[in-house]
Order: structure tokens, then sequence, then C-alpha cells
């Protein structure tokens, strides 16, 4: 298990992630809404601009406010040190 940090400490398991996107499209900004309404939203970003949309396979949708594209490098490297530890 890798875990991932998507800001302020907050930890996110590398494994369950499905998806990173950004959060400007409507049909994001409606799946936000939908999983704030069911309880499944959770906002990391402590007040600050989202950045990013992280979907995980337990169908809740985490706030971040790093960068899609920096968050896709730290899912990158700890895939290279999962590859690393397999060795």
């Amino acid at each position: 298990m890798k875990l991932i940090n998507v800001g302020f400490g907050n930890m996110v398991n590398a494994d369950r992630v499905i998806a990173v996107v950004s959060p400007e499209s409507a049909p994001i900004k409606r799946i936000i809404q939908t999983a704030k309404e069911d309880g499944k939203l959770v906002d990391v970003t402590q007040g600050r601009k989202t950045m990013s949309v992280i979907f995980t396979d337990s169908e809740h949708v985490i706030l971040s406010y790093i960068r899609p594209d920096k968050l896709a490098d730290k899912f990158d490297s700890a895939d290279d040190l999962r590859d690393v530890a397999e060795d």
C-alpha cells in the first residue's frame, strides 16, 4: 500500500484511486455536487481553490488544491517505488 499526500498532510491510498481530473467542466461539477449530497465528498483544500478532483473505487470524491499534473507525478513515482520493491 502506497499513500500519496494530496495536501496539508492528507493521504490517499494510491491503489484505490481511479482518476485525477480538473474540476472545470460542468459534468465534474455535477459529480461533486452529487457526492456532497450523498456524503461521499472529502474536501482537503482547507479553503483554497480546488485544482483537482480525485475519484476512488469506493465512490468517494476528494477535492485537492494540488494541480492534477503534480498529483499524477506523485502517483507515477509511487508506481516506480512499487516496481523497485517487487524486484
